[in-house]
């Protein structure tokens, strides 16, 4: 098969890297100006150095157009300051190779992600959690669920969340809901069979009432181990044509309190809330009898 033409840019600058050519103009560099000192004929001494100065603005136009051509990474600003050194250069290296974000922000332990581009990170962080070595072993998730039918399409979120789970990993999931929600059929249905599709995976899982969390408490966000925390500022809609989070590789412990402040201790964890409104909630799906002053009751305990 004929190898496929490739455009004069591409050909020019294979040519400009080469490093043949490199050692040849380096060489030239160096000889061209030593045969200049040495010439005794004013007329061979004054083309020699007109050659240099030639190599000298080939060289620098060279550079130009290299740095006008070519992307140039922001370098870490200081790689210790990272609370996982080791997972945020994992995940920095693979951004750097698929060029899916501006990186002008995370050379500072932080970066921004844009629309179809939150999905990808979400399962490129699990998925580089579950091939490192980075401790503790779990993920903490606090959803902000106006639409539990929406979160059950993330097929491949969903799957990355799996193998981390079957590589030994564990995940807590808070399920943040309005209490106007939870008391309509509808709603329990659609975030029941969310839950079950979780619990499936081997996900923990809990609720919590949005109305009656702290305003820093009632954000949606994700913690990966110590090392990373994924913060949605804007939720996405069913294609993710919009939608908008950060990653921030510093401050991860903050995160974890907040969750952890969120989830509850003792008999009003998040999963105990759960079970408090299954018990009301599962037998009356589907049966024309719905009771929202038994529901009503049970957000009431918690």
């Amino acid at each position: 098969m004929t190898e496929q033409r490739r455009d004069p840019v591409s050909r020019a600058t294979e040519v400009l890297l080469s490093p043949v050519l490199s050692s040849l103009v380096g060489l030239a560099g160096v000889v061209v100006p030593i045969a200049a000192w040495v010439s005794e004929r004013t007329e061979v001494r004054n083309a020699l150095l007109i050659a240099e100065t030639a190599i000298v603005i080939a060289l620098t136009a060279t550079l130009l157009w290299l740095r006008k051509a070519h992307i140039t990474l922001r370098r870490v600003n200081n790689l210790k300051r990272m609370d996982d050194a080791r997972y945020y250069g994992l995940i920095r290296k693979h951004l750097e190779n698929e060029l899916v974000s501006d990186y002008s922000d995370i050379a500072d332990g932080h970066m921004r992600v844009y629309a179809s581009e939150v999905p990808q990170l979400s399962v490129l962080l699990v998925d580089t959690l579950t091939a490192s070595a980075s401790t503790p072993r779990h993920i903490l998730a606090a959803d902000l669920t106006t639409n539990p039918s929406l979160l059950t399409q993330r097929h491949d979120y969903l799957a990355a969340n799996r193998r981390f789970i079957e590589g030994g990993g564990e995940i807590r999931r808070l399920f943040i809901a309005y209490r106007d929600d939870l008391v309509q059929e509808r709603y329990a249905t659609s975030l029941l069979e969310l839950i079950d599709r979780h619990r499936d995976l081997g996900v923990t899982c809990g609720i919590a009432v949005r109305d009656r969390l702290r305003a820093e408490e009632a954000v949606d966000f994700i913690v990966f181990a110590s090392a990373a925390v994924l913060v949605e500022e804007e939720q996405g809609d069913a294609t993710y044509r919009r939608g908008r989070s950060s990653v921030y590789f510093k401050g991860v412990e903050r995160w974890t309190r907040r969750f952890e402040s969120a989830w509850g201790q003792g008999s009003g964890t998040g999963p105990r809330r759960l079970e408090k409104y299954e018990a009301a909630v599962r037998p009356m799906l589907g049966t024309d009898h719905w009771v929202q002053d038994r529901v009503d009751a049970v957000l009431d305990s918690f």
